[in-house]
């Protein structure tokens, strides 16, 4: 039996996040994590989890229908939910949990009023500035994740060139610097020791890193065997270029 009833992916954009939900995904035993509550709407949550508005249902019946949509979906028959909750969605999350919950002492109490015993996994990508390039030339191309057989898994809009854009590298570079520090201020708030990933082990060590988050879900490190990464990544040469320029440019360390 798994220690946990449910684990939620605490991480921000292009940290990896979509390797590790498939893989876990793909043990057949933990779940369907995704990101259920993404966007800062009740609309757009329930068009994710196939939940229609009924005529005249009060909000609250509906964002309760929205909820146990996303833990059927997220559980998939495993008895284990799975969700990646971005920082940027945190804030409206967290409201419609107190909606549900209002009576609820903390944070994690209105968490574990819906998903039970959790495990946090902080999925982490320690250079932010590899991290905003990434960023930064997913939205300019439009193309987010290719599979390893070089085909394009996620698309969002048409191929485009990308450029170098310092101003806007640094943007993200700020913004996720600050999810950074607000995810730590989070856990330490609300006395939560995560367990914590990093996109570099992840991704250099994927099946060993898999065996680590179902060894602390309390499953069998055996449900890893034969699971094989999903996602390619897509950093290049230009990528590199980028994190070079952008460092000396603006004069970046990280320590």
């Amino acid at each position: 039996m798994p220690a946990y009833s449910s684990y939620i992916l605490c991480t921000s954009p292009r940290s990896g996040s979509t390797l590790l939900c498939k893989l876990l995904s793909a043990t057949g035993v933990a779940g369907h994590p995704r990101s259920y509550f993404h966007e800062p709407s009740l609309t757009a949550w329930s068009e994710g989890v196939g939940v229609a508005a009924a005529s005249d249902e009060p909000e609250a019946e509906f964002r309760r229908r929205i909820f146990a949509a996303a833990l059927e979906k997220g559980t998939g028959g495993t008895g284990l939910f799975g969700l990646r909750l971005q920082r940027h969605s945190f804030d409206f999350f967290m409201k419609q949990l107190a909606c549900l919950h209002p009576d609820a002492p903390s944070d994690l109490a209105r968490l574990e009023a819906v998903f039970g015993n959790t495990l946090f996994i902080h999925l982490t990508r320690t250079d932010k500035v590899e991290q905003a390039v990434s960023f930064v030339r997913a939205e300019q191309s439009g193309l987010w994740h290719r599979a390893p057989d070089g085909t394009e898994l996620e698309r969002l809009s048409e191929p485009r060139e990308a450029h170098y854009d310092a101003a806007e590298i640094r943007a993200c570079y700020e913004r996720f610097t600050r999810f950074e520090s607000d995810w730590q201020a989070w856990f330490e708030s609300q006395y939560i020791s995560p367990l914590r990933i990093t996109y570099d082990a992840l991704s250099a060590t994927p099946q060993a890193t898999l065996r680590l988050v179902l060894q602390h879900l309390g499953l069998k490190e055996a449900a890893a065997d034969g699971v094989v990464p999903g996602v390619a990544k897509l950093a290049d040469a230009i990528s590199a270029d980028w994190v070079s320029r952008f460092r000396v440019d603006l004069d970046v360390r990280l320590t």
